[in-house]
């Protein structure tokens, strides 16, 4: 599938500092201007063979402007309890322009394929959307010493909809005589609603055992509404078996876990040299609560049956380095182990493209010179 990806941004950010002893924080303004070119030749020559030949072309547009004013205030209640409250305002406008084409006799001419238009395009549409959202987070944080801390914060998240690009405007539903979609029911079919999240945290940090020990352990919980879930399926557009590209608002989902961090200084030579011992462990119980799908063109609640991709349910990392002295340089070694469950590519589950867990292992043997002035490494994966 030949395909051409073109974009380009510009962003720009000004801030603005504020601190009067017991009152601080940033305020600022941020700009995003983006341009997604994407370009792509879907060739069903095993399903039409020669002389059909038939391909399926796509030309998608997709322009974005966003715009948000924020501010993030701190102020310290005593010398240990703080109180953080801020927030984002967002205007998000996203620009189409798509085209969906059929060509007979091979791919479409801007891959130089010598393929001709075959009936109308499946998809010609021009439109734009607008999503606004303000955006609070709270945090409130209590340090009983210099080397501890707790702290416990709510925060809101914003992903702005759009249009999907290798949607088919003409299989938009319509309640024209026709049958042919107007303009305002291909914007609502080829389009997504924007993404919300709720997220919730409480957290604890230290530096224990004069600092040899450092840890960091974290529980979170986020709730989500509208998730945006990508696909392409197999369809029929002016009778031609083809695929289209679906971008859905499943509708609900919950991710709650636990992340722990630590680092321990086991062995302290001095001079930056000893054995050190660091790692991670994570966990997340992802699922969604709410996702309606059609089967057999009926709305069904299918959310037992389908999976957060990405997202394993346990990772974690550990390694342990080991610096001495040699001569007037140093050796460094290294050993390290890292680990991901099973983690699902896409909602539905697939044995043959799901990843099964998995584990890295890595190792160094590092000699600095003096001075750093070169150093020579082996390096095993």
């Amino acid at each position: 599938m030949p395909g051409i990806y073109r974009n380009s941004q510009t962003s720009e950010e000004i801030q603005f500092l504020v601190d009067t002893g017991k009152f601080h924080g940033l305020m600022g303004f941020y700009y995003l201007n983006a341009q997604a070119l994407t370009q792509f030749d879907v060739r069903l020559f095993t399903t039409y063979p020669s002389p059909l030949l038939l391909a399926a072309f796509t030309n998608a547009d997709i322009g974005t402007d966003t715009m948000a004013g924020f501010a993030d205030m701190t102020y310290d209640l005593t010398d240990q309890l703080s109180f953080s409250a801020g927030g984002r305002y967002t205007w998000d406008k996203r620009d189409a322009y798509i085209l969906r084409q059929n060509y007979l006799g091979g791919g479409a001419t801007v891959f130089g394929g010598l393929g001709n238009p075959f009936g109308g395009p499946g998809t010609n549409f021009r439109g734009s959307q607008t999503f606004t959202k303000f955006t609070p987070r709270a945090s409130l944080t209590f340090k009983p010493d210099s080397d501890t801390t707790l702290y416990a914060s709510f925060s809101q998240g914003f992903k702005g909809g759009g249009f999907d690009p290798r949607g088919v405007g003409t299989n938009a539903p319509t309640t024209n005589a026709n049958g042919i979609p107007s303009d305002s029911e291909v914007a609502a079919y080829l389009g997504f609603k924007p993404e919300k999240v709720n997220s919730y945290e409480v957290g604890y940090k230290a530096n224990l055992l004069d600092r040899r020990l450092y840890v960091a352990l974290a529980a979170f919980r986020e709730d989500y509404t509208n998730v945006q879930i990508p696909g392409s399926v197999a369809c029929t557009s002016g009778g031609i078996k083809t695929f289209c590209g679906v971008v859905s608002n499943a509708g609900k989902a919950r991710l709650q876990g636990i992340e722990l961090e630590t680092r321990a200084k086991l062995i302290d030579n001095g001079a930056g040299t000893g054995l050190t011992f660091t790692g991670s462990l994570g966990y997340i119980d992802a699922k969604f609560l709410s996702y309606i799908t059609n089967v057999a063109s009926t709305p069904t609640e299918v959310a037992a049956f389908r999976k957060i991709q990405n997202t394993p349910a346990w990772t974690g990392n550990a390694a342990l380095a080991y610096a001495a002295a040699l001569g007037e340089g140093r050796v460094d070694a290294s050993v390290g182990l890292s680990f991901k469950s099973k983690t699902y590519n896409f909602e539905v589950p697939n044995p043959y493209l799901d990843q099964p867990a998995y584990q890295l292992l890595d190792a160094s043997l590092v000699y600095h010179a003096p001075n750093n002035r070169w150093s020579l490494g082996v390096f095993g994966k």
